[in-house]
């Protein structure tokens, strides 16, 4: 896989510095109240992982599933699906942690459910912000970014291509020629 790679974007180290930077933050924005961790299903695991070891306050978790990519693809549906059931999102604020920011849409439909359903406060953390990717009428703040990156497609630290790469430690520019590009 690492042969795929056109170029690292983020070490392993750089992602632990990203990570602790923003759960020392979370911590303290977080210290008096009901803090709910919301990790947008598969991208988003290993980041979220990090940041629950790295939190200094109690928390509870919780996982939804927002698919807006075709399979196989490297371009958005358009559309974003949410799957999400969590009991009770009326006691928490809630942190949404996600991979990527791109078009925003899938944040953005996220954090819409999530504020229907009852939370008292939503805020929005990704490790990755590609703001040349934004949709148009997307205008939702990240309230905690990792780093902002350039147009290029990124796979690693769970972020994938047709379901691969996810385990890579760092996070890297895919080669055009693998997703033809």
């Amino acid at each position: 896989m690492h042969k795929d790679i056109k170029e690292i974007l983020l070490s392993e180290e750089e992602i632990a510095e990203i990570v602790s930077r923003i759960s020392k933050q979370i911590s303290e924005d977080y210290k008096d109240k009901n803090l709910l961790l919301v990790c947008v299903l598969k991208g988003s695991v290993c980041f979220m992982a990090d940041l629950m070891r790295n939190i200094s306050i109690p928390f509870k978790i919780e996982f939804l599933r927002a698919k807006s990519y075709l399979s196989g693809s490297t371009e958005s549906a358009g559309e974003v699906e949410v799957r999400s059931e969590i009991d009770h999102l009326d006691e928490y604020d809630v942190v949404v942690v996600e991979d990527i920011f791109d078009t925003g849409r899938t944040l953005q439909r996220v954090t819409e459910k999530m504020l229907q359903d009852g939370a008292k406060s939503v805020s929005c953390c990704s490790l990755l912000d590609k703001p040349e990717r934004r949709a148009e009428g997307v205008d939702l703040p990240l309230d905690y970014v990792g780093k902002t990156i350039p147009n290029a497609f990124v796979v690693g630290y769970g972020l994938d291509f047709d379901e691969n790469y996810r385990g890579l430690p760092y996070v890297g520019i895919l080669k055009p020629e693998v997703y033809g590009g």
